[in-house]
């Protein structure tokens, strides 16, 4: 019995450190859920203070990169966003033997207070970006006002939107190019059948036109009948002597 107790005892645990490990693990995962709400509380109240600044224009050769070096030094930048240009304009432009390189049509900055955003908008809008002055960018003008009320998540749901209605472009676009595709393939198995079909009734009419210049060429062959005829028998004195048979039809007598 003693052995059968502690056999017992070794393989199964005892159920009240199982409920202590489960009461543990729980309030572990409680922890770490207080934790990231906390966190996200933190960077919600965060982005309420964030402001965001609108660029219409984006310089030549200016990149995310240089466009933060440069406005940092008003203030703390959280996240920038610029869209790139058109793929048909920097087509255009690399054959007319412009810059090569990755162009931007407008963006938006991130700052990390208001009243930063609102500042450096009021400041800089329609002011000369200088800088040095070897920069390609030396004498643009700033193009930059402060959107109130707008967040960085409002942007992401923009351009989810913008990318939305341009995939839904390519693909009516591309439906639309392969409905014209089949219709022109269709056309052409249409024509080259009609054209298989000419053809053989032209060889057909030339064939039939051969026969009937054949028939219209070749001479009329006039058939000649010849019937046996009755010999008559020549005398030894040069007289030709006619046979009973033949007088007696002419005369009515029977030959004797």
């Amino acid at each position: 019995m003693a052995e059968d107790e502690q056999d017992q005892i070794g393989t199964n645990p005892p159920v009240e450190g199982n409920s202590l490990e489960i009461e543990a693990n729980d309030k572990k995962r409680q922890k770490q859920k207080n934790k990231r709400k906390k966190q996200l509380l933190k960077e919600a109240a965060k982005a309420e203070k964030r402001g965001v600044c609108y660029l219409s224009r984006i310089p030549p050769h200016m990149d995310p990169l240089k466009l933060r070096q440069v406005l940092s030094q008003y203030g703390e930048i959280q996240r920038i966003y610029l869209t790139p240009e058109d793929p048909a304009v920097q087509v255009h432009r690399k054959r007319a033997g412009g810059f090569r390189g990755q162009e931007f049509s407008e963006g938006w900055v991130e700052f990390t207070k208001k009243r930063v955003a609102k500042r450096v908008a009021s400041m800089l809008n329609s002011e000369q970006i200088g800088g040095r002055k070897r920069s390609s960018f030396y004498y643009d003008l700033w193009n930059i006002k402060y959107l109130s009320k707008f967040k960085w998540d409002d942007l992401t749901e923009e351009i989810a939107y913008k990318n939305a209605i341009r995939e839904q472009k390519l693909a009516l676009e591309v439906s639309a190019a392969k409905r014209e595709r089949d219709f022109y393939l269709s056309k052409v198995d249409k024509s080259r059948a009609l054209s298989s079909i000419q053809e053989r009734l032209k060889k057909k009419q030339k064939v039939q036109q051969d026969s009937v210049t054949n028939l219209v060429d070749q001479p009329e062959v006039k058939v000649i009948r010849r019937f046996s005829q009755t010999r008559p028998v020549e005398d030894k004195t040069g007289q030709i002597k006619l046979s009973k048979d033949v007088l007696a039809g002419v005369f009515g007598g029977s030959s004797s």
